[in-house]
């Protein structure tokens, strides 16, 4: 196998400019979260209001993500994408002022509702772009691009929350926020400027559906595949810091992460370098199973050693289901309510993560770190049960042309 495919892809006109811009971004709004939880610890010294504020962005984002998402469908994105550009920019000048001026925490948290309301589902918008391209039949194969999505978002979870730190630590715990906005408006314009590979919206045919197209089973089974590997990463964030903090040093919780980000960065690109004959809703039945007893070292792991080889082999099935979800929702909902469907997933992924979450800091402070690591183990159970009780919900029985795949 090569990178051949890849470098194909990209060679395509006009994907190499949008799945860079919109990668640019993407670092951008993965600093974002963490970069408000410098902010406001710096300025108050509460981590109780730091998560408050950073609690009223996520929830934002996961409500505001789809209905801008619904407009770019039927609008366009190089018409919905600028404003809400901008909107964001003067979200987050306002956070900043808010928090500088040590306003009462409720006015804070508003100003992360409005910087989480406002910030642009850059991935959904991109893998909706692909989608379009393919259709059109000039670029290579779907799953290829939804690899190289993958890959871009591990990258930016990678690399963005690193740098916030960095900055942080630094002694500049608002640079986070500051670069963060600039990132997410920098590559954001510069992706809605890249109008010739934008997708044809619902306006220009004169169809005008609504999100009530995503209310199919198949795409239903999708939204609770999301819903419990949100669970999934909700319970391990917090679990293997726990981990991490319970063996004396929270930099093994660093180290941990990153060995779980390369193991997923390994996987997502081996996969998008060959077509497999495997229907997809058998593939996701198969990787959600091996999240699910991957999950097993994770309960038996009682050194840093044994932890870090189960967070390894679960971090291998992650980017599988995520790309599989994306290519099944693809194959199951009309394309006029796309980008919508691709939206919904993400807020899904963030209800499950936030639940999770707060389950998991119990079940650590009730049963100790593997409480918490249950939790998670529990979610990717979860997980595997929907996906095999879903294969009937999840066939598509006309084969989707110009993608190479069979649903």
């Amino acid at each position: 196998m090569s990178s051949a495919t890849y470098r194909t892809l990209l060679r395509a006109p006009g994907t190499a400019a949008f799945y860079l811009t919109a990668a640019v971004g993407r670092v951008g709004i993965a600093m974002t979260s963490l970069g408000i939880v410098w902010l406001v610890h710096a300025r108050t010294g509460s981590y109780a209001t730091a998560g408050l504020v950073t609690g009223g962005f996520a929830v934002a984002e996961a409500v505001a993500g789809p209905q801008l998402a619904r407009l770019a469908d039927r609008f366009g994105q190089t018409r919905v994408l600028p404003p809400a550009l901008l909107a964001h920019a003067g979200a987050v000048t306002t956070l900043l002022v808010l928090v500088t001026a040590g306003t009462p925490d409720w006015l804070m948290t508003a100003g992360g509702v409005l910087t989480g309301a406002t910030i642009p589902q850059l991935g959904a918008l991109s893998a909706a772009r692909w989608v379009a391209l393919l259709r059109d039949g000039r670029a290579p194969a779907l799953p290829t691009a939804f690899a190289l999505e993958s890959l871009a978002n591990e990258l930016a979870y990678l690399a963005g929350p690193a740098l916030v730190s960095i900055l942080g630590a630094s002694g500049y715990p608002a640079a986070g926020t500051v670069l963060a906005a600039i990132l997410v408006v920098a590559g954001g314009m510069c992706f809605a400027a890249q109008r010739r590979t934008a997708p044809q919206t619902s306006c220009a045919t004169g169809r005008h559906r609504t999100g009530r197209g995503l209310l199919r089973p198949g795409f239903v089974v999708l939204a609770g595949v999301n819903l419990a590997i949100g669970g999934f990463f909700g319970g391990m964030q917090i679990s293997v810091t726990a981990f991490a903090l319970e063996h004396g040093s929270a930099g093994i919780a660093a180290v941990l992460f990153m060995v779980s980000s390369c193991a997923s960065l390994l996987a997502g690109w081996l996969y998008g370098l060959r077509q497999w004959r495997t229907v997809l809703r058998v593939q996701l039945a198969v990787a959600a199973g091996g999240l699910a007893i991957g999950c097993l070292p994770l309960l038996l792991a009682h050194s840093p050693l044994e932890l870090g080889f189960g967070v390894a082999l679960t971090g291998l099935a992650i980017p599988l289901i995520l790309i599989l979800c994306s290519l099944l929702a693809e194959a199951s909902v009309h394309r006029d309510v796309l980008t919508q469907a691709f939206a919904w997933l993400n807020s899904a992924s963030a209800a499950g993560s936030a639940g999770a979450a707060a389950a998991a800091g119990w079940a650590v402070d009730t049963f100790g770190t593997h409480g918490g690591l249950a939790v998670a183990a529990i979610a990717a159970g979860a997980m595997a049960v929907l996906a095999l009780a879903g294969l009937r919900a999840l066939r598509v029985p006309q084969q989707r042309q110009g993608t190479g795949l069979r649903p």
